[in-house]
C-alpha cells in the first residue's frame, strides 16, 4: 500500500508538472534553429534555387586557400573548406574560380564572380560596394630577411626603407598611413611595392628588392615556414579588423545563406575541426554577422 501510495503521489506530481509545461510556449532550440537543411534551400533562399555559386578564391594564401598537393586542380585551405561546408548545409552547389587576389574584389564587386571568400577584410569603404559576412578576427604579419638586417620592429621603423604588400589590401592602406606619419615628421619616405599577390611580395624580400613584406599573419607564418630559413617575422599587429566573405551589393538570399551555413557549421563543431586542420588558432573566430555598411 505504501508503494501504491507513492506512485499515487508520483503520478499526481508528474500530472501537475505536465499541465505547467503545457501553458509554456513553445519555442524552437536553438541548435534546431542552426541546424544543416539542405532540402529546405529552394524556400529559405528562393533565388538561389538551380544556381551553382562561383566563388573567387587565389589558390596561394596559405592556409586559407591553396591548391591541394594530391591534385592541383582542387583547392583547399582554412576558407575553401569552410565555403565547402556551409554551402553544402545549406544545399548550395558551388564552384572555385582562381585569380590573382587583388583582381578579386572588383570582380565581386562587378557580379563577375558570386563572392569572394580568401581572406577579404571588412572595411566601411569596401561596404559601399559589396555585403560582408564577418567571421573572424584578423591580424598583420610582418615579414624580413632571415636576421632582420635593417632592425625593423614596428611600423615607425619603416621610414626611409622599402616595403611590399598585396596591391588593395588594408595592409597595403596600412603602409601607406604609416609612409605619410613618416613624411610629416620630416622623415624619408617608405618606398612601397605593390605586387598582385602575397608570393610575389614574399620574393620581393627574399631577392633584397623589399625590406619588409606585410601580410596576413597566418598566410605570414605559413610563409616563413616553407621559406627555407630565409625570412622570419619581425612582429605581429592585431588590428581589430574582420575577416569575412563578401559578395556584390543587394543579394540577400545570397548573404543569409552564407552566414546561415557558418552558423551552422559552428554548431556542429565542422568549424573548429576546420581551424585545428589548418593550425588555425579558433579562438581568433567572431560569431558571423551580416555587416551592410
Amino acid at each position: 500500500m505504501r508503494n501504491l501510495h507513492g506512485l499515487g503521489q508520483l503520478g499526481v506530481r508528474l500530472g501537475i508538472c505536465f499541465a505547467i509545461l503545457a501553458m509554456v510556449p513553445s519555442t524552437p532550440s536553438r541548435a534546431a534553429e542552426a541546424g544543416c537543411e539542405p532540402d529546405k534551400m529552394a524556400s529559405k533562399y528562393p533565388s538561389l534555387a538551380g544556381k551553382t555559386i562561383k566563388i573567387g578564391q587565389d589558390g596561394e594564401s596559405v592556409p586559407f586557400s591553396q591548391r591541394d598537393p594530391k591534385d592541383f586542380s582542387k583547392l583547399i585551405g582554412l576558407d575553401a573548406d569552410l565555403a565547402r561546408a556551409a554551402f553544402a548545409c545549406v544545399g548550395v552547389p558551388i564552384d572555385f574560380t582562381i585569380g590573382t587576389w587583388a583582381g578579386l574584389i572588383p570582380a565581386a564587386m562587378a557580379g563577375q564572380i558570386d563572392i569572394m571568400w580568401d581572406t577579404l577584410l571588412y572595411t566601411p569603404e569596401r561596404a559601399k560596394k559589396l555585403d560582408f559576412v564577418v567571421y573572424m578576427n584578423a591580424a598583420t604579419g610582418m615579414l624580413v630577411a632571415k636576421g632582420n638586417p635593417k632592425n625593423i620592429h614596428a611600423l615607425g621603423d619603416l621610414c626611409g626603407l622599402g616595403a611590399t604588400t598585396t596591391l588593395g589590401t588594408t595592409q597595403e592602406a596600412m603602409l601607406r598611413d604609416t609612409n605619410n606619419k613618416c613624411v610629416a615628421a620630416g622623415k624619408p619616405a617608405i618606398n612601397i611595392i605593390t605586387s598582385p599577390d602575397m608570393p610575389s611580395g614574399l620574393r620581393l624580400v627574399q631577392s633584397g628588392r623589399a625590406d619588409l613584406v606585410s601580410v596576413n599573419k597566418f598566410v605570414g607564418d605559413s610563409m616563413v615556414a616553407s621559406s627555407g630559413g630565409t625570412v622570419e617575422s619581425a612582429f605581429d599587429i592585431v588590428t581589430g579588423a574582420k575577416i569575412s566573405v563578401g559578395t556584390a551589393k543587394g543579394n540577400t538570399d545570397l548573404i543569409n545563406a552564407i552566414k546561415d551555413g557558418l552558423v551552422a557549421i559552428r554548431a556542429n563543431g565542422t568549424e573548429k575541426a576546420i581551424y585545428e586542420r589548418y593550425h588555425v588558432d579558433f579562438g581568433l573566430t567572431t560569431d558571423p554577422s551580416i555587416l551592410t555598411e
